[in-house]
């Protein structure tokens, strides 16, 4: 069964080669401004969002919030170690051998004694992750943000990263190898990952969707400010504007971990597929 599925993606993973080969041979040129030709679809499907927010997730994740913080603690390490194999191809693709290394240490150190990630000892011994993804790989061959764009249910993206996220999904090594029931866990621990991440941070989440005079342009703006920031300084890019300017992003990755120079947001995005890893 994993040799099949292994099969059916190899049209995917030529495609991904191919678009290494053809990118050029450096990061995208700095990103200014805001391109939003699709602003009146994209508010609609953020008050769809929002919705889900306000109607399921804030609710059913102050619920979780009731749960002992070393069992959420334990499920979000969990959902985040079946992470770490696509941050490892990541790694490789945007040349970055290093982080390739580390996060593969990391995950077998977390996988073993760590007993499948539940527990984290690899941060302990000073191996934390590399978090990254396909959009910064994208990025990271030159290929430019294109424009903004809110995902029904994972939220503020622009087209690279939207990209990036379907390759994600679909590129990561474990998902060659594992069938039920073991994608159920998988499933249920990313879910409860962005339900503990949701419930840690209510009061970043409340103030930028529901206590904004526009949290559609207050999201989008914090957004690209932090995702352009955490690009340029992983790449080593200085004399940026980045994101000190005072935004925060709700929708970035909560650790933090294993950037270069964290973004100065410590959130994560609230429509982050549960369903992902």
């Amino acid at each position: 069964m994993a040799i099949k599925k292994a099969l059916l993606r190899l049209p995917m993973m030529a495609a991904i080669s191919g678009l290494a080969l053809l990118a050029a041979c450096g990061p995208a040129p700095h990103a200014t401004g805001t391109a939003d030709p699709q602003e009146e679809v994209n508010r609609q499907r953020h008050n769809f969002n929002k919705g889900v927010d306000r109607h399921v997730l804030r609710p059913v994740s102050h619920t979780y919030g009731h749960v002992p913080g070393p069992i959420r603690t334990g499920v979000s390490n969990f959902a985040e170690n079946l992470e770490l194999p696509s941050d490892v191809v990541n790694g490789v693709l945007q040349g970055r051998p290093g982080n390739a290394l580390q996060n593969t240490g990391r995950f077998l150190v977390n996988s073993t004694i760590g007993i499948l990630g539940i527990f984290d000892p690899a941060s302990h011994i000073g191996m934390p992750a590399r978090k990254t993804d396909f959009g910064e790989t994208l990025y990271t061959w030159g290929v430019g943000e294109g424009v903004y764009v809110e995902n029904l249910f994972f939220g503020p993206s622009t087209e690279r990263d939207t990209w990036g996220k379907i390759v994600d999904q679909i590129a990561n090594p474990l998902h060659f190898l594992l069938d039920s029931p073991e994608t159920g866990y998988t499933t249920v621990a990313k879910g409860g990952e962005v339900l503990d991440k949701r419930y840690t941070y209510s009061g970043a989440f409340d103030d930028i969707l529901y206590d904004s005079a526009d949290s559609y342009s207050q999201a989008r703006l914090a957004y690209l400010q932090n995702r352009r920031y955490t690009l340029e300084q992983n790449a080593g890019v200085s004399g940026t504007s980045g994101g000190d300017d005072g935004f925060i992003d709700p929708y970035a990755d909560a650790s933090g971990d294993g950037a270069a120079a964290p973004a100065p947001a410590d959130f994560i995005d609230p429509y982050e597929d549960a369903n992902a890893q």
